[in-house]
């Protein structure tokens, strides 16, 4: 085999890193363990800033100290990064290997301090306590900033594809049958409105993240032993919710994680929707209800030449069914911890960019499948023609508006398991003891006229 850089993307030994490399790079600013680096680098030092910023500590940092210092993890670069893991792993001329990557970015950020603020950095804290913020400083703009913009664009193309086919009438097929006719834009409305209500969710799940900041066992106990006068607990609530986070008071040494399972879950919903959306698009193509622009140059099937696949829906699919299978292990996974702490998680927790990108590629597919289809107006048409037994509900429901006790019965004898036309239809209301405005309001039913108020249903959308 042919020597590869590690780096290029033919050698990652995932996909999210090789072949889809381009499409989960927008969550490299939160997913990458560069992104975690400079996270809790912005962790430490806005905490020594507020160390400072007590009277109780003898640490003063004027202006000047205080933007240097927040330069370190605004201006954080490659370089800053391959140093942290460097002293985590080599070590340098000046530290040791510490094996330990939060130790690591402590060293870091006394390379640029004067040596009377070291002991002050890291001061009380265990490494969950800057782990957990870190974290979710980067998972609520990853959801905020990434996803649900992809996800605003996959219900903009429901929206404009149910506004531009209200009122194009198409065969319902419930348990697969044939069913009261709809249109393909309510159909397409009802996709756009789950959507938007679990995007809701899911904005609501990344706002409500919480952080700790509370010490080895959450109780606070270096600080007060330190300095038994500062209420840390108001510090600790003043400091974390300064991040842009909820604030979470009780806790072991680890944050309890239900806010990170409850977005989660809020994303398996909107993946749920898109994978439901996935398949009935597949299902529509499939019996030429829809078809696809055809790309130039592009192959559907190296055999086949005719063939245009379905293939965005179907990679959508496979992806978010990875990221929902992912979800649920981090969901149920990060919630647990043995006694007051247990590592298993933070391994775990790496994976969240990962489940991530599942979402985001998943997303991006099933835009760009909406952006092909085209409906055919013609076969959804015929196929309504074609059957003539779905007015039966419409004929029923108006015979027993008029009395007829055996209205069901006498339309089910008609159509159930038989091939049926308008004539015979027509044949049985010219048999029936009706007044004539009821016989006219019968035969003037059609399949494609029988669609309700579907067209009037898409204004429902938001």
């Amino acid at each position: 085999m042919t020597d590869l850089p590690r780096n290029d993307p033919l050698a990652a030994v995932s996909p999210l890193d090789g072949r889809y490399a381009g499409r989960t790079a927008p969550l490299s600013p939160y997913a990458s363990e560069s992104a975690l680096m400079r996270a809790r680098v912005r962790v430490e030092v806005e905490y020594l800033v507020a160390l400072a910023d007590l009277a109780s500590t003898p640490l003063t940092l004027d202006e000047g100290e205080r933007a240097d210092l927040r330069a370190l993890y605004d201006e954080f670069d490659a370089d800053d990064a391959r140093l942290v893991k460097q002293i985590e792993v080599e070590g340098t001329e000046e530290f040791s290997a510490t094996n330990h990557d939060v130790k690591a970015v402590e060293y870091f950020i006394r390379t640029a301090t004067d040596e009377s603020v070291y002991p002050w950095i890291h001061f009380g804290l265990t490494s969950e306590d800057v782990n957990n913020l870190a974290q979710r400083l980067l998972v609520k703009p990853a959801v905020e900033e990434v996803l649900v913009p992809a996800l605003a664009e996959v219900r903009d193309e429901l929206t404009a594809l149910a506004q531009d086919n209200r009122d194009l009438p198409m065969l319902a097929r419930t348990h697969g049958q044939p069913a009261t006719p709809t249109t393909f834009g309510k159909e397409m409305a009802v996709y756009a409105a789950r959507l938007g209500k679990a995007i809701a969710r899911t904005s609501e799940a990344a706002e409500g993240l919480s952080g700790k900041l509370a010490g080895a066992s959450g109780t606070y106990a270096a600080h007060v032993a330190a300095y038994p006068d500062v209420d840390w607990q108001a510090f600790s609530r003043e400091f974390v919710t300064s991040l842009g986070l909820q604030h979470t008071a009780l806790t072991t040494q680890v944050n309890p994680c239900d806010d990170l399972a409850a977005l989660f879950d809020a994303l398996r919903g909107v993946n749920n929707v898109l994978v439901d959306l996935d398949r009935d698009m597949w299902l529509y193509i499939s019996d030429r209800y829809l078809g696809q622009r055809t790309v130039d140059g592009e192959t559907g099937s190296s055999t086949m030449p005719h063939k245009v696949n379905p293939i965005d829906f179907e990679n959508s699919e496979g992806n978010l069914s990875k990221a929902n299978s992912d979800l649920t292990f981090l969901a149920d996974y990060v919630t647990t911890s043995r006694l007051q702490r247990d590592l298993s998680d933070s391994t775990v927790k790496r994976n969240i960019g990962a489940a991530f990108a599942h979402c985001l590629i998943g997303y991006g597919k099933t835009t760009k499948g909406l952006d092909k289809v085209v409906p055919n107006e013609q076969v959804m048409r015929d196929e309504l023609d074609s059957t003539p037994e779905i007015i039966g509900e419409a004929v029923q429901t108006i015979l027993r508006r008029e009395g007829d006790t055996d209205a069901y019965e006498r339309v089910k004898d008609l159509t159930r398991g038989q091939h049926v036309t308008l004539a015979d239809f027509h044949d049985l209301f010219a048999d029936l003891d009706v007044d004539e405005s009821v016989r006219e309001e019968l035969l003037a039913l059609t399949p494609s006229g029988y669609t309700g108020v579907a067209d009037e249903l898409v204004d429902e959308l938001d």
